[in-house]
C-alpha cells in the first residue's frame, strides 16, 4: 500500500518547546517545595499535561486534591503560553521547511499529531498553520500517547488507512503509539533511545522524501 500521508509530532520534530515546558513545570515544582531536573523532564516527552503533573507530584512526594491539581495544571499552562507567545518562524527546527517543500512536491498529505492543547497557537506563531491538512491535538483526543488515538484520528481525517501513513516522532511514547496504530515510525533522535522506530535520524535535515519512501517500500516488503 503506497504511502500517502505523513503525521508529525510537534515538539521535538517541528519546534523544540521542551525548554519552555521545563521552565514552567520547574517553577510549579519549586512553588511546591521541590525541584525537577532536566533529565526528569525528558521522561515527560509526549505525555499529556495532567499525566505529566501526576508524575511530577509523585516525584516530589506531594498529594493534592483533584481541584488543586487542575488549578496547578492551568497555572503551568499560563506560564508556558507566556513563553511560547514570543515564538517566531526562527524557532522552526533545522530542515523542517525544506522537508515540507519536498512533501508538497510529492503530493503527500500532512497531519499534526500532538497531545499539546496549544498546538494551533504554536503553529500560528511560527507561520506553519497552513502547512497541515489536518491538526489533531490535545483538544481532540481522549487518550494520550502511547495510545495510538492521536495518529489514528490523523489518518482518518486525511482519509487514509494507517498503513498508508508515516509518523515522525522524537519520544518513546510517540513511537510506541505509531507502531500500535500500524504505521511506519521515523524516530528523530538517538537510535539507542528510540529502539522501536523503523528508522531513526538526527533531524529532518538528514532525510529526503524520496529516500524515506524507498525505505518504507523496503520495510513493507519485509512486513514491518
Amino acid at each position: 500500500m503506497p504511502i500517502s500521508g505523513f503525521l508529525f509530532d510537534l515538539d521535538g520534530v517541528i519546534v523544540d518547546t521542551a525548554v519552555f515546558h521545563y521552565q514552567a513545570w520547574r517553577r510549579m515544582a519549586n512553588d511546591l517545595g521541590f525541584d525537577i531536573s532536566h533529565d526528569f523532564n525528558e521522561t515527560l516527552k509526549g505525555v499529556s499535561r495532567m499525566d505529566s503533573l501526576n508524575l511530577i507530584l509523585a516525584h516530589g512526594g506531594v498529594t493534592l486534591t483533584e481541584e488543586r491539581r487542575l488549578e496547578l495544571a492551568t497555572k503551568k499552562n499560563e506560564w508556558y503560553l507566556e513563553l511560547v507567545s514570543h515564538m517566531t518562524p526562527n524557532d522552526i527546527l533545522p530542515g523542517v521547511e525544506g522537508f515540507f517543500q519536498q512533501v508538497r512536491q510529492q503530493g503527500i498529505r500532512t497531519a499534526l499529531g500532538s497531545v499539546s492543547k496549544n498546538a494551533g497557537l504554536i503553529l500560528e506563531r511560527i507561520g506553519m498553520l497552513e502547512d497541515f491538512d489536518a491538526i489533531i491535538d490535545g483538544n481532540k483526543i481522549t487518550n494520550g500517547k502511547p495510545d495510538p488515538e492521536v495518529f489514528l484520528k490523523g489518518a482518518a481525517e486525511l482519509g487514509l488507512e494507517p498503513a498508508q501513513c508515516v509518523v515522525f516522532e522524537d519520544a518513546v511514547a510517540g513511537i510506541e503509539a505509531a507502531k500500535r496504530g500500524g504505521m511506519f515510525a521515523v524516530g528523530i533522535g538517538s537510535p539507542d533511545v528510540l529502539t522501536q522506530a523503523d528508522l531513526v535520524i538526527p533531524s529532518l535535515e538528514h532525510l529526503t522524501v524520496v529516500e524515506l519512501l524507498s525505505a518504507v517500500e523496503r520495510a513493507q516488503g519485509m512486513g514491518y
